[in-house]
């Protein structure tokens, strides 16, 4: 289903049980919304599940320019109005959990819970300038040789060698998102700076799911979020690196299906 939001025509799908509450998933930068093809699954007899591909990623319209996460929170919210919805779970992995936790400071009244997995809470400078590489490289070669290495990233050595369908499918989402959705996204990334202000949060159930093995968005990291939200919950999981929910799936879904059933 396509819905123009903030003059971005925005590719979503609807899945799940329309007699439960609202659950909407957000992917990491240079994925789609099947990235979430199994906890979809899993989940849907237990909520009404929106997934959508963020501007530029996806079939989403790719935009150019730089992106902030003022435009990738209006494009939630936007949608969420589009489609009447009030109220939501909210779980999302890499930009999708920073993303997330802008819309938890900008519109905490539309949340029922929020999950954050292999995510970060502000940008270390060094970090910037990896992230400016990556950008330049995509300008001027396109998305291919930025594969090899952001799967390199993505997955632990063991479970890339296994060679699986899913993985395949990431890759294939990798080469396939638009430079400037790619560009644009990570833009907004360099200049993420939520994490001191996460205290001002209350009243929203809050989980994190880290990956032992995640390079992109260590451990450290994820626990200084979860050590800013008095009364949040905290999993690592081990071994596993930045792409939790597809490299140990069974075990991230376990781990999110048993958090909201509990809100």
């Amino acid at each position: 289903m396509k819905a123009n939001v903030n003059n971005v025509e925005l590719n979503y799908e609807v899945s799940g049980n329309p007699d439960k509450p609202w659950l909407t998933f957000s992917n990491s930068l240079a994925t789609n919304l099947h990235m979430w093809d199994a906890q979809a699954a899993a989940l849907a007899n237990d909520f009404h599940i929106l997934r959508y591909d963020k501007r530029g990623h996806g079939q989403s319209q790719p935009v150019p320019g730089a992106y902030s996460f003022d435009d990738l929170i209006g494009d939630v919210v936007g949608l969420w109005d589009h489609l009447g919805i009030e109220k939501t779970h909210f779980v999302g992995l890499s930009i999708g959990g920073m993303t997330a936790q802008g819309i938890m400071l900008k519109h905490p009244d539309r949340l029922i819970s929020v999950v954050i997995a292999n995510s970060m809470g502000k940008v270390a400078p060094e970090f910037v300038g990896a992230w400016q590489d990556r950008i330049d490289l995509s300008r001027e070669k396109g998305m291919e040789p930025l594969v090899e290495p952001t799967m390199e990233r993505w997955f632990t050595d063991g479970y890339r060698d296994k060679g699986t369908a899913e993985a395949q499918a990431i890759a294939d989402m990798i080469s396939s998102t638009s430079v400037d959705g790619y560009a644009g996204c990570a833009s907004a990334i360099q200049k993420l700076n939520y994490l001191e202000s996460l205290g001002q949060i209350s009243g929203i159930p809050v989980l994190f799911i880290a990956g032992a093995q995640d390079a992109g968005t260590p451990p450290a990291g994820m626990e200084a979020m979860h050590a800013n939200m008095p009364g949040s919950e905290y999993v690592l999981l081990d071994p596993v690196a930045h792409i939790s929910n597809v490299e140990r799936s069974e075990d991230f879904t376990q781990v999110l299906s048993g958090f909201l059933a509990k809100h």
